[in-house]
């Protein structure tokens, strides 16, 4: 069989001025003329960076993999993306996440590259990489951050699900200030992403179970030293991919979605994670839907107990044997032939795989609980979905009625949540408007609403709790997220008023407005809707293109891949 000829060579086998240019300024680095002889040139892919906290050791990571390419007789070169540090980016990293994606495309397809190591961690780094490659489709390979360690304080195990728990301890006089401030110092004390099955861990565990990284990258704590040997050993099988000519395209088939969304359920995985599969299947022209989450995922019982579904962590998922335990645990419901980044069936990857802790890992016959995955809600409030997170809900909510009370913004929440006067009850259903894609912009991580201050005064921890926003992998509570058509865009949610009543009954996977359809018109007709004053640079580009939440909030020109040709000559 005729190998492919590498991109690489339409820069630095040239001869003349343009091989010469091409090559000279390399060279200003220290390396010497044979790394040029036709070797693959791999790009590391680095979102490190002091402002993504969860990235930040991602320098010893990229030095790992070059280690690797070298090894495997490869020329490695590092370069820089945009990088989305969830904690500290305003108005929130998911407004970013096109973008990025758009940037790592743009810097693959336009530089001398034969495949590409993406270095990701933090939540949207993953999807952002991914998302960018997929539309190149040359050969990738995922290597993620890892989860810090658990942190400890006062005795306890404590990680970011607890930021919750201690925000309404402060609220409610339970701790001190000093306390609270002490504990903050107790939690993030390593480097890594969450320690718990937030966001991060749920992509890391996604690209393993799409296949495109070397098993157990998704649980391998980012301290351990065996993270920069996966680093390390990827480095070496990216080479190998090259000569091979894996690409994504090859990997990211529908069974390999398939196998995401149900390994995603059993793990307990962010809800988030749909709204970024969605987005990679798009790029790749995937026919996903969020019906396939609902589907997929109904039989899959939940078998990791893991915050914020369970007690346990993703360091502790790693010793209990990890996601190729996992995977072999659901070998009866996967595609076991599915390709995988190392050359391997994840059948074949997984098929030694045990289980070495059952209260962490627990069995297909006993699972942790029989409910897990995504369920999609659909009704007059949510024409094109709504999702929720059953094994982070209550059980006692799951079939609920109440009157609403409305919050048009999330100023308007943050003004009045705590007020006394505030007509609330535990029985209400609080409706959180414009914080979807358009209307934030950018759909932030709002969803699961504090409760109110008198309500937590009753010992009341959960709510139901409604919006067309996003919440944090690491929240839980009985949250229905991701409305479609969101406010902003004129959708239902839009025209909910202060004591309409809302059904919801997870069961029959509804989510209904009791108001009749033409007191929705007429309220269509009378009731404005959220000026959208950003008409300028990123942001403006974003509000006009973005897609909504059902197909997965990417840009509307980014659907379908690009390829990969070498841009024309500008010498």
């Amino acid at each position: 069989m005729q190998k492919k000829e590498r991109r690489s060579k339409a820069w630095f086998s040239r001869e003349g001025k343009e091989g010469f240019i091409y090559r000279a300024w390399m060279k200003n680095q220290g390396i010497p003329h044979d790394m040029f002889d036709g070797r693959p040139v791999i790009g590391i892919c680095n979102t490190w960076s002091e402002l993504t906290p969860c990235n930040a050791h991602f320098r010893d990571l990229a030095e790992s993999v070059k280690k690797g390419v070298l090894q495997a007789g490869g020329f490695p070169v590092e370069f820089p993306v945009m990088s989305l540090g969830e904690t500290l980016i305003k108005p929130t990293a998911m407004l970013y996440r096109n973008l990025a994606s758009m940037d790592v495309e743009e810097s693959i397809r336009a530089n001398p590259l034969d495949g590409v190591v993406l270095l990701c961690g933090c939540d949207k780094t993953t999807p952002s990489l991914l998302m960018g490659a997929c539309s190149v489709d040359i050969p990738t390979i995922v290597v993620s951050g890892g989860p810090m360690l658990k942190g400890h304080w006062r005795g306890m195990d404590i990680g970011t699900s607890d930021v919750w728990r201690f925000d309404a301890a402060f609220k409610l006089g339970e701790i001190t200030e000093e306390e609270f401030i002490d504990a903050e110092a107790c939690m993030a004390r390593t480097q890594g992403n969450c320690a718990v099955m937030g966001t991060a861990a749920t992509m890391a565990t996604m690209v393993e179970a799409l296949g495109m990284s070397l098993p157990n990258n998704a649980t391998i704590p980012a301290a351990d030293s065996r993270r920069k040997v996966l680093a390390q050993l990827s480095g070496r099988r990216i080479v190998e991919m090259v000569e091979d000519d894996l690409k994504p395209s090859d990997i990211l088939t529908r069974e390999a979605f398939e196998n995401a969304i149900m390994v995603n359920a059993a793990i307990g995985g962010s809800t988030n994670f749909v709204i970024h599969l969605l987005a990679i299947a798009g790029r790749l022209g995937i026919d996903l839907t969020l019906d396939d989450f609902d589907q997929l995922s109904q039989h899959i019982p939940l078998l990791a107990n893991i915050q914020p579904s369970g007690a346990f962590y993703v360091e502790d998922l790693y010793y209990a044997g990890g996601i190729p335990a996992v995977v072999n645990e659901l070998k009866q419901y996967l595609h076991l032939t599915a390709k995988t980044a190392n050359g391997f069936a994840i059948g074949t990857n997984s098929e030694k795989a045990s289980i070495y802790d059952t209260n962490i890992i627990a069995s297909i016959d006993k699972p942790f609980k029989p409910e897990s995955g995504i369920a999609v809600l659909k009704g007059n409030l949510a024409p094109h979905g709504a999702v929720i997170k059953p094994s982070a809900a209550s059980p006692h909510l799951m079939t609920h009625r109440g009157k609403a009370v409305v919050f048009e913004t999330i100023e308007d929440y943050h003004a009045r949540i705590d007020l006394p006067d505030l007509d609330v009850d535990e029985n209400s259903v609080l409706v959180l408007k414009n914080v979807g894609p358009k209307g934030y912009p950018g759909m932030a991580e709002v969803g699961n609403m504090a409760l109110p201050k008198k309500i937590l005064e009753k010992g009341i921890t959960d709510m139901v709790r409604i919006s067309d926003g996003r919440m944090s992998g690491t929240g839980f509570g009985t949250v229905i997220l991701h409305v479609s058509p969101e406010a902003a865009a004129g959708g239902p949610l839009a025209y909910v008023k202060n004591g309409d009543y809302i059904t919801v009954d997870v069961k029959k996977r509804l989510v209904h407005l009791e108001v009749s359809d033409e007191e929705l018109e007429q309220r269509r007709q009378h009731m404005p809707l959220l000026h959208l004053s950003v008409d300028r640079g990123y942001v403006g580009l974003y509000i006009k293109h973005v897609e909504q939440a059902h197909l997965g909030a990417d840009l509307d020109f980014l659907r379908g891949g690009s390829g990969n040709d070498v841009p024309r000559d500008s010498h």
